[in-house]
């Protein structure tokens, strides 16, 4: 009964489903890796586009630009922000809608806190209350002489000192100061987010810190001070410059809304921490947009998922065609072996024209063929002659019981009994011949040659021809089985006495770790073309074809598988008396 063939009984379709799968896995990893590497070059492009930004913003700045006049990158792709440490947004681009700092992210800065102090005539306290500010603002109107301003940068404040004939003292944006004013009382200035103070009548002006314009203060006092967090020391009119600097940059991932669009949009945020000019610390924002970038990868991505189904069916349909013409002998072989299955060896498969895997097992399976046709040939006439060896001794048995039968005074025992121990004797070659066929080894005993020949010589002492024998005076041991090399013995001596006119010698020597057992007899010998065929089962010479004396041509073939399975060798030669020398070479133990 056939078993229901699946479709994965198929070596075609199992090779194209195991091939699509492995290009379709290693299609699938490449592709997440070059998409991978595809976005993180992206965003390190965006990473560098959004440093060189903050980078250039820190250069305007360091070159005195003021916050005012700085100018920006696109607001759409590339929004940018001077950004206080408290959060307040001090310079952008005037189309970028954002009034928020664009992320929360506060750098270090480098840049340290600096005070100043300025020299005159009076010390200027902030400890004076609104209305003294407010008498020195009004007596302030008169005054003669020169002075001088200093500036100076501190954390969160700047201040302004000032003494002379009423020369104004300044403060930066951003900052606290105050100015203090003596003479004829000058007015004292504070620019953008600051608040100048007025000098008193011979004392010291303080500022408040304040966002807004700048009021300007008078006072009829000898000296004015200003300072912006905390009191103005007396000396000479003094400045200091704190240059501005940049420290370490920090990038992040923030979602902006561009003033072009109405949702919100990634953006690779670098955040870069530098110093005003009046020594004011502030943060650069400046991001990259990753719109480009994610797009990019989409597209990467969606042309991916459109060509691999489309690469995967090419690999599939080119992987079905190459195995179909590589099985294609594969079938034919298989075609070929089910006829031959009916019984007709002769046939042979068809071997390819390539030298591949496939060829060679097409050659390979004739050459399996054509030992099966010679070992199934050699079988039938073995049988047949096994058949026709028997036949006549049986038939002669029969005959001569039916003449007892029928004439019991007729009857010859002797006849009767010689027919029954060539039939026996037969049965036992058959037999151990099959077992040979069959593969079975020799047992592993000892076999002392010198004491197996002595004991097999002395049986035939009263033989029609003598044996004579050479033996050496130690022992030669064999590996082996001792009824079956004891049966190689007797055949030889038996088949030299069937052909030897009157003598038979039997040899045993060693040489190189080899035991050599030879038989001669002075017969007629073996013809050279003969002395493989007579190896062959039931092959016997002409001279030789009686079947009186019992042969049956199988001794000499049962001595030769005897001795291969004993790891040896048999060879027949000329005899120096002029007949057969049979040369049996065993390995010694």
């Amino acid at each position: 009964m056939r078993r229901r063939s699946s479709p994965w009984s198929s070596v075609r379709a199992r090779t194209t489903t195991a091939a699509t799968v492995v290009v379709a896995l290693a299609l699938t990893a490449t592709g997440l890796l070059v998409l991978g590497a595809l976005r993180n070059n992206l965003v390190e492009s965006a990473s560098l586009q959004a440093e060189g930004n903050a980078h250039d913003i820190v250069a305007q700045l360091e070159a005195g630009t003021d916050l005012a006049r700085l100018r920006f990158p696109d607001p759409d792709d590339e929004p940018a922000q001077v950004v206080s440490p408290d959060g307040a947004v001090l310079a952008a681009d005037e189309e970028l809608t954002i009034t928020s700092p664009l992320t929360d992210v506060r750098p270090q800065a480098t840049g340290g806190d600096q005070s100043s102090s300025g020299e005159g005539g009076g010390e200027g306290d902030e400890e004076e209350d609104e209305d003294d500010e407010e008498d020195d603002e009004e007596e302030g109107t008169e005054g003669s002489g020169k002075g001088s301003s200093g500036d100076e940068q501190a954390e969160g404040s700047s201040a302004t000192g000032s003494s002379g004939a009423g020369s104004a003292g300044r403060t930066d944006a951003g900052a606290t100061g105050s100015g203090g004013l003596a003479g004829a009382g000058n007015a004292g200035a504070g620019n953008g987010a600051a608040v100048g103070g007025a000098g008193g009548p011979g004392g010291a002006g303080a500022g408040e810190a304040g966002v807004g314009a700048a009021v300007a203060g008078s006072g009829t006092g000898d000296a004015g001070s200003g300072s912006g967090a905390g009191s103005g020391g007396a000396g000479a009119p003094g400045s200091a410059d704190a240059a501005p600097g940049a420290g370490e940059v920090t990038f992040s991932d923030v979602a902006l809304t561009p003033p072009d669009a109405d949702a919100p949009e990634n953006f690779r945020l670098a955040a870069l921490p530098s110093t005003l000019a009046t020594g004011q610390p502030v943060i650069i924002y400046a991001a990259a947009s990753l719109d480009t970038a994610e797009s990019a990868v989409a597209d990467a991505r969606r042309a991916m998922l459109i060509g691999l189904p489309l690469l995967l069916g090419v690999v599939a349909a080119v992987t079905w065609l190459v195995t179909r013409r590589a099985l294609r002998p594969v079938e034919a072989i298989r075609r070929e072996l089910a006829e031959i299955m009916h019984g007709d060896l002769s046939r042979r498969v068809p071997e390819p024209r390539s030298r591949d895997e496939i060829g060679r097992l097409a050659v390979t399976t004739n050459e399996t063929l054509a030992a099966l046709e010679k070992s199934s040939e050699r079988q039938r006439r073995f049988i047949a002659d096994a058949a026709h060896e028997l036949r006549s001794p049986i038939a002669s048995l029969r005959t001569q019981l039916e003449v007892a039968q029928a004439h019991p005074d007729l009857l010859e025992m002797d006849g009767v009994l010689g027919d029954t121990v060539r039939i026996q004797q037969l049965a036992t070659d058959l037999l151990l011949l099959a077992r040979l066929d069959a593969g079975e080894q020799p047992r592993a005993d000892r076999v002392d040659l010198r004491a197996l020949i002595e004991e097999e010589i002395s049986h035939r002492i009263g033989d029609r021809i003598p044996v004579e024998y050479t033996l050496p005076d130690q022992a030669i041991e064999v590996t082996g089985s001792r009824s079956q090399l004891a049966r190689v013995l007797g055949n030889l001596v038996d088949n030299a006495q069937r052909h030897a006119a009157a003598t038979v010698r039997v040899g045993l020597t060693r040489s190189a770790g080899t035991a050599i057992i030879d038989v001669a007899d002075d017969g007629s010998g073996v013809p050279e073309a003969d002395r493989e065929r007579i190896f062959q089962r039931f092959v016997r010479l002409d001279e030789a074809r009686s079947r009186d004396d019992g042969g049956a041509g199988l001794g000499l073939a049962i001595v030769r598988d005897v001795v291969e399975r004993h790891q040896g060798a048999i060879r027949v030669e000329g005899a120096p008396q002029g007949g057969a020398r049979f040369v049996v070479e065993l390995p010694v133990t």
